[in-house]
Parts: C-alpha cells; structure tokens; sequence
C-alpha cells in the first residue's frame, strides 16, 4: 500500500479531522474483532439449535479467522488500487450481508458459509482501515500513539465481544449476535463519505496476485479442517495424510508465486527486517494462544461451572479492565522502551493465567479459581496487542507500511485460527467415544468435558511459552524506545545496518 507522499485524494480532504477519522477506523476494526469472539459464548446455545457435534463447532470461529486471515494482504491491495473508502464501504456492506444471513442459517453448512462471508467482508475492512490510519498519521510518535489505540481497541473488543455474546445468547438469542452487525454495518457505510476522505496510491496498476490469496487461504483452510477430521479418521489414515500432503502443495505453491508474481501480496523480501519478521512469529503463536483461550474458557465456565451465556459474559469484566490496563500501560511503556521486555512480561503474565485455568478445578469458585486468573490473562493480553501492533512496523518504510498492516493482520488472524484447530484436535481426540461410553450420565459427561477443556488451558499454555521463548531469543535487544526508531526508503538486506533502525535491529 502506498504512503501519505504517494496518495491521490479526491473531495473536501482538507475539511476531514484526523481525529474524527482514527474514531471512524478503530470502529470498523472494532466490529471485525468483536466477531472473532462475539460466537464464543453462543456456541452451546448454537450446537442445541442446529444440532452439532462438539468437534464441529470451532469451524465456527476458523471459517471466519481463516477467510479473513488468507485475504487481508490482497485486500489491501485492492483497496489501494480502486480507492480505500469505497473498499471500506463495500467491505461494510458484505459484512452485515453475511451477518444477515448467518443469524438465518438452518444448519451447520450454513452457518459456517455464511461466516466465511463475514471473514470476506473483514478482509476488505481492516486493511483499507489501518492504511487510512498509517497515511493519516505520520511516522513516528503521532502515529506510534495512534496505532496504541488501535491495538489497544482490538483486544478490547475481543474481550467484549464474549461479553456480548453472552447477553445475546441468554436473552433474544443466538442469531441476535449476528443480526446485530447488520444496522451497524449499513449506518457505517453510509457515514464513511462524511468522515474518511477517499485515497488510493499513485503507483502503476500492477497484476492482482489472485494465485497467492487463493492457495494461502485454501492451505489454511484445509489444514484447519484436516485437524478438526483427524479427530475422527485418525491420523494414519490415507485420507488425512493425503490432506496433509495437499496442504503442504499448497503453502508451498503460495512461497513460489510470490517469488514470480510481478506484485506479491506478501513480498518475501521484507522478512529482511528481524523485529517485524520476530513481531509476526509471535503474533502467530500469541493469537493462537489467544483463540484457544476465548473458545474454551467459555465452554468451561458454561459446562464445569454450570454459568448461564450472560453469567459466563459479565465473568469477563475483570478481564475486559484488566486488558484495558495492560493496554495502557505498554502504550506508555513502549515510548521509552524496546519492544522486547515489553512483550516479554505480557507473555509471562498470559502464560502464567493460563496455568491457573489448567489448574482450576470444575467444582471451584469464580473469586478464587476464575478471577486471579482472568486478571494475568487481561492484562497481558493487553500489553501483548500493543507491542506486537508496534513493533510490526519497526524498519518498515513508509511506501511498505500497508504491506506490513496486513501482514500483522494475517498473522493474527491465521495464528488465531490454527492455533485453536491445533489445541482443539488435542483436546477433543477420543472425546466422542469417551462421551458415547458414559450412557448419557450427566456426571461423568461433566467431568469429560472439564478434562477437555483443562488439557486445551495447557497446550495454550504452552503455545504462549514458546512465544516467550521466541521474544526472548530472536526479538533484538534494542537500547531505544520504539518510537525512535523509523526507517526510509526500500528495504534491502542491508537495511538492518542503517541508522535508522541500529536500535531495534541489534
């Protein structure tokens, strides 16, 4: 995507206040992540309405993080080429449609279509958002406070998203947390011409890199849903083997049009710089963990500890706060600061949370066993979103910034939705014959399904220590704050030397 030196803008831009403008895209990215997690809580009320299995309802979250996450770099793209107002504004539009009809669905194939939709719609949204935000604030600490709030909002909105659902579910109903995106999605498409001005990039009309969206996003796709059947089929099956192979073809086929397509959604050179390339790793295993914990958790609170949907939903308030702290804090802390000790006390903090849900037992109580637990997760949470929003930009120049928006974007929506496939084929394996076997007794179903739920709380746990391991290790030290540190012109191999970037790149 193209910078602020490269836009042709068209209207009244001057008369657009960058204020009103950075309320408008944060309300946009504000809806996409509220979706992520908005289902999680509804999920129980979903499977008795539409009679699913329980290894089938996480395809409800990845078919959305999936689309979204396979999408994001070319929808970027488009929205520079044709104008990244009118993109937002489509991307509005094809959201509350897909809402629209998943609140309609009358099966799980509906459903789950219809959530992929949602994820389309997404991936016009948040790329065409965030670049507007980058090329209205310049670089530096103007925009470093900017994408702070950003960050910030994003794991609000995860966390208010289940709070949501819950009401929802426990009030008018499940559909009601889809149906409710509609009116929001249609006022913010008529409203984006009066707050956002339109701008698109000056640079030649290049080839769409059609190829790289569709095998990244059908790799995705077919890995999550190998996982989910493995469960089932087994794993030395020739089917999943076969789909095994099939995913590895694809993301393999996906690293070599980039190499040869004239404009790569993902060009490989900017890998080149360690702390974005660092930022994204972790971005994938943080987000994993992240996806896994929203999922589970509310299952857990809803069959272990017997919470209605809404009882489960305002369980998450500490949590919400808690990340709304940890936001804040590293947006302050990160001004002054490398990214590196930053991330690695969030990390700590979520880790450290999840091991108290492992530890927590079915019969507990929310003050002792729940809240200490929620509080570390809600305020690492926040200071994770942050710093990785962040540090992704860290050596990036200008005329690459929406190249690195959608990249941070990608990671975390595809680590989001890999990381619970991962976690959820580990801690459903064998439950459907563990559940055939107990006769329908409420007991042991009971405490089946709490042995799930603690074997998922672990493996988050450990997903998120690997990213600590991964902070630790890779990201470079950095002697000054983030804000300090900006970069220009191409990135080239030796851009890891220049001025610029000598203080994050160490």
């Amino acid at each position: 995507m193209a910078a602020a030196d490269s836009l042709a803008r068209s209207g009244p831009g001057a008369g657009f206040k960058p204020g009103a403008i950075l309320a408008f895209v944060c309300l946009g990215q504000f809806m996409v992540f509220i979706d992520v997690s908005i289902v999680n809580l509804a999920l129980p009320s979903i499977q008795d309405g539409l009679d699913m299995s329980d290894v089938s309802l996480n395809y409800i979250v990845t078919a959305y993080s999936t689309v979204l996450g396979g999408f994001l770099l070319l929808g970027g793209r488009l929205a520079d080429t044709f104008g990244r107002r009118k993109f937002l504004m489509s991307g509005f539009l094809i959201f509350a449609l897909a809402s629209l009809t998943s609140g309609l669905a009358q099966n799980a194939a509906m459903l789950i279509t219809s959530r992929g939709f949602q994820g389309l719609g997404s991936a016009m949204i948040a790329p065409a958002a965030l670049s507007i935000l980058t090329n209205t604030f310049p670089e530096g600490a103007e925009r470093n406070k900017a994408l702070g709030v950003w960050g910030s909002l994003a794991g609000i909105a995860s966390i208010l998203g289940v709070i949501l659902g819950g009401v929802l579910a426990d009030g008018p109903g499940w559909e009601w947390i889809f149906w409710i995106n509609v009116p929001i999605g249609v006022v913010l498409a008529i409203l984006a011409p009066k707050i956002v001005p339109e701008s698109k990039s000056d640079a030649p009309r290049q080839r769409f890199d059609f190829a790289g969206a569709a095998t990244l996003t059908a790799g995705l796709l077919l890995l999550i849903f190998t996982l989910g059947e493995a469960i089932n089929v087994g794993w030395g099956t020739t089917r999943t083997i076969g789909s095994l192979v099939g995913v590895a073809v694809l993301l393999s086929a996906f690293l070599v049009i980039e190499t040869k397509v004239e404009a790569p959604m993902m060009p490989l050179r900017i890998f080149r710089l360690k702390t974005m390339r660092v930022a994204n790793i972790s971005a994938i295993l943080v987000f994993g963990t992240f996806g896994a914990l929203f999922f589970f958790a509310s299952l857990f609170m809803q069959q272990a500890f017997g919470y209605s949907p809404m009882k489960a939903g305002f369980a998450y308030v500490p949590l919400a706060v808690s990340v709304a702290f940890g936001a804040g804090a590293a947006s302050g802390i990160i001004a002054k600061v490398a990214a590196r000790p930053v991330l690695a006390v969030g990390l700590t903090l979520t880790t450290s949370g999840l091991l108290l849900l492992w530890r927590a037992p079915a019969d507990g109580s929310y003050v002792v066993d729940l809240l200490p637990a929620f509080i570390l997760l809600g305020l690492g949470c926040g200071m994770v979103f942050v710093t990785l929003q962040i540090a992704a930009f860290v050596g990036i120049p200008d005329e690459e910034a929406g190249v690195g928006a959608g990249l941070i974007n990608t990671s975390q929506e595809a680590g989001g939705a890999l990381g619970l496939a991962v976690i959820a084929t580990i801690a459903y394996n064998g439950l459907e014959d563990k559940l055939a076997k107990t006769g329908g007794d409420a007991g042991k179903i009971h405490d089946i399904q709490a042995t799930a739920n603690h074997h998922a709380f672990l493996s988050a746990a450990i997903l998120c220590f690997a990213a600590l391991l991964v902070a630790l290790f890779f990201m470079p030290k950095g002697a000054q704050s983030m804000s300090s540190a900006h970069a220009h012109g191409p990135i080239d191999p030796e851009a890891a030397g220049t001025p610029e970037t000598a203080a994050v790149e160490k």
